[in-house]
């Protein structure tokens, strides 16, 4: 049964902002009391953050679909809609976050950082935010915004100070095991090793950690065998420690073989030139073992390696071994830069930057581009007359209009505002006022129907009035 998995596609959804409402306050006597609609809730956040106590990806491999709650509606009486409860998945330190296309969204490493992978979604406004000296009573509320849907890619690499790598059954494992308290499965058999092992070294002062990276053959930087799946859990160690097996019972294999194949695929790989490496002639406790760390020893030292000849299973020269590396990891840790406080960033929106694109296509459609207008036109109940015109009196002020105009449109012309996969298309029809003064009974808008039989009748009686005044002003008597 797997136990440990360092890979997972994870698909993440934050909830929903809740709808505004539209009401309008009642009481005895007081029929007509005013908007009293309440906005809706702030749709839940998808949080990664790093949890030490969490080792591997395993959970999200078995529910790889998670969701934030959503928003609540707001009501009527001003109370406003419960804010959805944000979903904080706990991960291991060390975890990269990717999308589907491989590009980093973000590096997850030390305790408590965290990432938003999904933010959820603004909720609407009632009608009683939508209020103005114009618009008393707004017959509309504005609709919650869905929440991000993504899918990402969790890839974790080990956080360790030293790596062992080589050769399956090189010793690895049982060099682990008794520099450290770490307890990996141990078996004369290749590929033993499926998962990396973590273990934490005490060497006087200095404590770090040493991890055992399984499955490295030939090719395994192309994707043969293990390799290319632990492979990345190296990128992050200082020290890198060649385990080589003196005591081999394959006739077409050697140490210095070993460590030039070995070598070959971690350049291959890439990244990795510039760490320190040991080299460690293992399992010298054999005859045979001892006699050919002694031939090779020569040969090692020549290229520039530190060699050091152990046995795990006699515990021999093990503490040697444990003070170098805890030199090589504290040198590596003096030469980081200093960390310093998250800096805060702000970065105004320039004068001249309308914060929307009209751009014309090859078919003739208009198509919008902008946070804000793609955002209102989300929030927009379209069965709504009066929420539409409230909608056409945004992007006025915004002057997309304008713009169109500057692009070539005219009336009658295909507009699109958003995507392509996820657009509103109309017709425009040009308009020379903001609109908000042509609004009749709440809900309807002029823009959307014919004048009614009622307004038309107080425009005739409103100009029969002008036209009685100006005769009175122009009288003149005798």
């Amino acid at each position: 049964m797997t136990t440990f998995v360092d890979r997972v596609e994870l698909h993440v959804a934050a909830g929903n902002g809740g709808h505004g409402c539209a009401s309008v306050h009642r009481e005895k006597f007081k029929p007509l009391g005013g908007p009293d609609g309440g906005n809706g809730g702030r749709g839940g956040d998808v949080i990664l953050t790093v949890d030490q106590s969490v080792t591997t990806l395993l959970d999200y491999h078995h529910s790889p679909h998670r969701k934030a709650t959503n928003g609540k509606p707001g009501e009527g009486g001003f109370r406003s809609g419960k804010d959805g409860q944000d979903l904080v998945l706990p991960v291991p330190n060390g975890t990269v976050v990717l999308d589907k296309a491989g590009n980093v969204l973000a590096d997850l490493v030390g305790h408590g950082t965290s990432y938003i992978a999904a933010q959820g979604g603004r909720g609407g406004l009632g009608n009683a935010a939508l209020a103005s000296a114009r618009r008393k009573a707004p017959g509309f509320a504005l609709l919650g915004e869905p929440g991000d849907v993504h899918d990402i890619v969790l890839e974790l690499k080990t956080v360790a100070d030293v790596a062992l790598v080589g050769y399956p059954s090189a010793g690895k494992s049982s060099l682990i095991s008794v520099l450290s308290a770490a307890k990996p499965k141990i078996a004369d058999y290749p590929f033993t090793t499926l998962v990396p092992n973590l273990g934490v070294v005490t060497a006087g002062s200095t404590v770090y950690t040493i991890a055992d990276v399984p499955g490295l053959i030939p090719g395994a930087s192309q994707g043969k065998g293990l390799g290319l799946e632990f492979l990345r859990h190296v990128e992050r160690c200082s020290v890198l420690v060649h385990v080589l097996d003196t005591a081999t019972l394959e006739s077409d294999r050697d140490p210095v073989s070993d460590l030039d194949v070995i070598e070959a695929e971690l350049k291959q790989y890439g990244g990795l030139d510039n760490r320190p490496r040991i080299v460690v002639l293992n399992k010298i406790d054999v005859p045979d073992g001892k006699d050919l760390a002694e031939m090779v020893r020569p040969d090692l030292q020549a290229r520039g390696y530190r060699v050091f000849e152990v046995s795990a299973v006699a515990h021999t020269g093990l503490k040697e071994l444990s003070y170098a590396l805890a030199d090589l990891v504290a040198t590596a840790r003096a030469a980081k830069p200093k960390e310093e406080a998250t800096r805060i960033v702000i970065r105004p929106q320039a004068v001249d930057d309308a914060g929307f694109t009209v751009t014309r296509e090859a078919d003739g459609l208009f198509r919008v581009r902008g946070e804000k207008p793609e955002r209102w036109v989300r929030q927009t109940d379209f069965n709504n007359d009066e929420a539409v015109g409230y909608l056409a009196d945004r992007l006025n002020r915004l002057g997309v209009e304008q713009e169109l105009v500057k692009a070539g449109a005219k009336a009658g012309d295909g507009v699109a505002i958003g995507p392509e996969d996820n657009a509103v298309v109309f017709d425009w029809e040009p308009s020379l006022t903001a609109g908000a003064e042509m609004l009749g009974r709440r809900g309807e808008d002029h823009r959307f129907e014919g004048v009614r039989p009622a307004a038309q009748r107080r425009r005739e009686r409103q100009a029969e009035r002008d036209e009685a005044q100006r005769e009175f002003d122009d009288f003149e008597p005798f």
